[in-house]
């Protein structure tokens, strides 16, 4: 849809004659049957006089056209002025310009964003250059006609109010400026020479015609870059009934294609892989050339599994196919092939910003669509303005004329692949009775700590081998850093504990990046996401008396939008009011509890609460904050905290494993580690790492109870050198082991092949006590073996 059009002669009148905003104004209307802000308004009168000044260039020729406020197929998005004609080899060219009118911008560490005054308040935003690049990608990427005639998109940026480059010009967003240069006030000049550099000849081809009437059908290229993005990423792999889902969901594609519109609805809990099959259905349908688009309310999975689709946090322009529920308020009918509702629960009834926008996000997007899928878990509902049920959806589908599918996942591919976990969890937090009141034969690592801060150091100890370790909690504590840096989000000064919320400077990548795990993440950045172990602190909203669990709305932030409205349906209703709160807050946690693949780690503000939590589990699993005496006895070397650890330049890794100088220790598993600083008189190497050798049978050269430094992986020959060896486990050859510390000696044996294999390899003990003997293991025993390490020295 285009707005105003026409060419550079009647722009140029439109605009002398003061006219132009109030001729916008008219198609506007008459066009999108809506009325457009005041300031929108004002925007086409000030930004369309600094256009004239350029246009007004009497090498621009005069019948070149002009297109003012073209709406993007597939979004709501509207493209400000656009340039067509041709440029000096005779091709077709338009030249899409994005227009601003900041007068100050800052540059902040997020790609593709900067800070700018707009709406009241200083704000982030797209930068205007990926703005103006990823519009016309968008155009290239599902417009035939422009793929088909060799139509050149030229996207740039004017900025005709800025007076200094320094921030929108940063080396830091060179790729966005590489592909759509921006012009500031002083470049008048140079844009006018980038426009006539483009735009040669007048447009005697109707191009913008053309560009507007366009069939809209995804590129091959498009299809062909998702499907690599894809292949061999283990993350979106499909197993057992994701399958079966996906395979039905290609099948509703067609026959809605050719028939009755079509709504599937899929309904799975935590961990059962509906983002995966929400994915891997957004590549598959677009490769089969249909338009079709991933939709969440929340912006946090967009983002995350964008990033992880392309392996890149830089923005590409598949996120053009990543968008909001609010996105198709005035989307014609049938417009898409498919949308793909992921975390369908959280759709909204009005859209925008202040909720104020269209009529029903459910009926908006049935309606939007030939095949919408839902992908529902009831028990996610976390906000007062949560309408993404089952009755829901099955009443607007009904109503807009669609045929209705269901089906369920529920293989649980989280949590350890664990449904009894799950089970527990919905026992443990009264939302259901199952059959699952004990959590001692559940394959899950869950945990109790007594004090916020010896959780978040499990956090970060587990955080360190993958970045895939979290903490979130309760919206319990207001936002106060968002205004003010060196203040503390959430205190709890009788811990001497302290920590901000998320958001300011990850954004919608909170989950993934490698620094976040000092902050603290809430429901809005990890619902629909998982990490490997998640840290959950349950504030005030949750406690337990005598037993019974209480939710009680009034304890989080009053600012905290998934309540809102609860005051006033307390007065009207209580009981009502009640009744939602408790499952709200609930599923909250539930939500919250349930996003570690491997763990979840608790503590609870309220001591009742904890204690309750404690007793559920076995008390073996409980944990009682061990000192650094306990669990390191006899070392005299500084433990360093997480947050000032650096890995191999202030410290190395300490195990706390028990070497044993005698036969093979017990099993012991390597993923505790803490970061040790080394003497001044011992440089620090990568693979360096200390562990205690316990036992007489190395008394000659280590002592029992030893803190040793080892070097891992050593290379060349062992022969004679005193290394730690791991006689593997089955049960985990990758952290897991039985060790002890020798001499070593090996047998080799040639082959007729000219290769050898060790026949023999001997463990030998050097000390002076009585009783200990080699160790000799045989060529079965040996493809078991692995050396660890080689010994370096005695540190304590």
């Amino acid at each position: 849809m285009l707005v105003y059009s026409g060419n550079k002669k009647k722009f140029i009148d439109d605009v002398s004659e003061n006219a132009i905003e109030n001729i916008i104004l008219l198609e506007f209307e008459r066009k999108l049957f809506k009325r457009p802000s005041k300031n929108e308004v004002l925007s086409w009168k000030n930004s369309m006089q600094y256009m004239f000044k350029i246009m007004i260039d009497s090498d621009i020729p005069q019948d070149s056209g002009v297109s003012i406020e073209y709406v993007l197929p597939l979004t709501s998005k509207r493209i400000d002025f656009i340039l067509t004609g041709k440029d000096g080899k005779n091709r077709d060219t338009a030249v899409i310009i994005e227009l601003k009118q900041w007068s100050e911008v800052t540059k902040i560490n997020k790609d593709g964003i900067v800070k700018t005054f707009f709406s009241g308040g200083e704000k982030e935003t797209n930068h205007p250059s990926y703005q103006a690049w990823t519009y016309a990608a968008l155009i290239e990427d599902y417009n035939e006609t422009v793929r088909q005639e060799g139509i050149r998109l030229i996207p740039c940026a004017y900025l005709h109010n800025l007076s200094s480059a320094s921030a929108i010009n940063d080396p830091f967003y060179a790729a966005h400026t590489r592909n759509a240069p921006v012009f500031i006030s002083s470049d008048a000049k140079k844009f006018s020479e980038f426009l006539k550099k483009h735009v040669k000849y007048g447009d005697s081809d109707n191009i913008m015609y053309r560009i507007e009437h366009g069939r809209i059908k995804p590129s091959k290229g498009l299809a062909d870059s998702l499907t690599s993005m894809l292949t061999g990423n283990q993350e979106f792999l499909m197993i057992d009934d994701q399958k079966l889902v996906y395979e039905a969901a290609i099948d509703l594609a067609y026959k809605a294609q050719k028939g009755k519109k079509q709504v599937l609805i899929v309904e799975g809990g935590p961990g059962t892989g509906k983002s995966v099959v929400a994915i891997n259905l957004l590549v598959e349908l677009t490769k089969r050339e249909m338009n079709t688009q991933y939709v969440s309310k929340n912006a946090a999975p967009r983002a995350v599994f964008a990033a992880k689709l392309t392996g890149t946090m830089t923005k590409t322009k598949i996120n053009n196919m990543f968008k909001g529920s609010g996105s198709y308020i005035d989307t014609e009918s049938n417009f898409f092939d498919a949308l793909i509702v992921d975390e369908a629960h959280r759709l909204n009834k009005k859209s925008g910003m202040y909720e104020n926008k269209g009529e029903n996000q459910v009926k908006e997007i049935i309606n939007a669509s030939r095949l919408t899928i839902f992908f529902l878990d009831k028990n996610q509902r976390v906000s007062m303005n949560d309408i993404g049920s089952l009755e829901e959806v099955e009443a607007w589908a009904s109503k807009l004329g669609a045929a209705i599918c269901r089906m369920d996942l529920k293989s649980q591919f989280r949590c350890n692949g664990s449904d009894g976990y799950l089970a527990w969890l919905d026992s443990a937090l009264q939302v259901r009775d199952t059959a699952n009141t004990e959590i001692d034969n559940v394959d899950y690592d869950f945990k109790v700590f007594d004090s916020p801060v010896s959780l978040r150091k499990e956090i970060f100890q587990k955080n360190a081998i993958s970045n895939r370790a979290r903490l979130v909690a309760g919206y319990c504590w207001r936002w106060v850093s968002r205004k003010d840096k060196n203040v503390m989000d959430i205190q709890m000064p009788e811990y001497e504990f302290e920590a901000k919320w998320n958001l300011l400077a990850d954004g919608n990548l909170w989950v993934i990046s490698p620094e976040s795990v000092k902050e603290i993440g809430c429901i809005h950045t990890c619902q629909g996401l998982e990490v490997d172990y998640i840290g959950v602190i349950i504030g005030p909203d949750l406690i337990v008396r005598n037993g019974k669990i209480i939710a009680d709305a009034s304890k989080r932030d009053a600012r905290d939008k998934t309540i809102r409205g609860y005051k006033k349906l307390l007065k009207e209703r209580p009981k009502e009011a009640s009744r939602i709160a408790d499952n709200i807050i609930k599923n909250t946690y539930r939500t919250l509890m349930s996003r570690g693949q491997k763990g979840c780690y608790l503590f609870c503000t309220d001591q009742e609460t904890n204690e309750y939590f404690s007793r559920l589990i076995d008390q073996a699993r409980q944990v009682r904050e061990i000192t650094l005496e306990e669990k390191y006895p006899g070392l005299n070397l500084r433990i360093l905290q997480a947050q000032e650890a650096k890995p191999y330049i202030n410290s190395v890794p300490i195990y706390n494993l028990k070497i044993a100088a005698g036969d093979f220790s017990e099993y012991q598993t390597t993923g505790d580690f803490d970061w040790v600083e080394l003497p001044e008189h011992i440089r620090i190497s990568d693979g360096y790492f200390v562990a205690q050798v316990l036992g007489e049978s190395m008394n000659r050269r280590i002592p029992n109870g030893s803190w040793c430094l080892f070097r891992e992986n050593p290379a060349g020959s062992r022969e004679g050198k005193i290394v730690l060896v791991q006689h593997r486990d089955i049960q985990d050859v990758e952290q897991g082991g039985h060790y002890t510390v020798k001499e070593y000696h090996s047998d080799k044996t040639d082959t007729e092949d000219e290769v050898w294999y060790h026949s023999r390899i001997i463990l030998r003990p050097k000390t002076n006590a009585l009783g200990y003997k080699d160790i000799s293991l045989t060529e079965d025993q040996v493809r078991d073996l692995r050396v660890v390490g080689e010994y370096v020295s005695i540190l304590s």
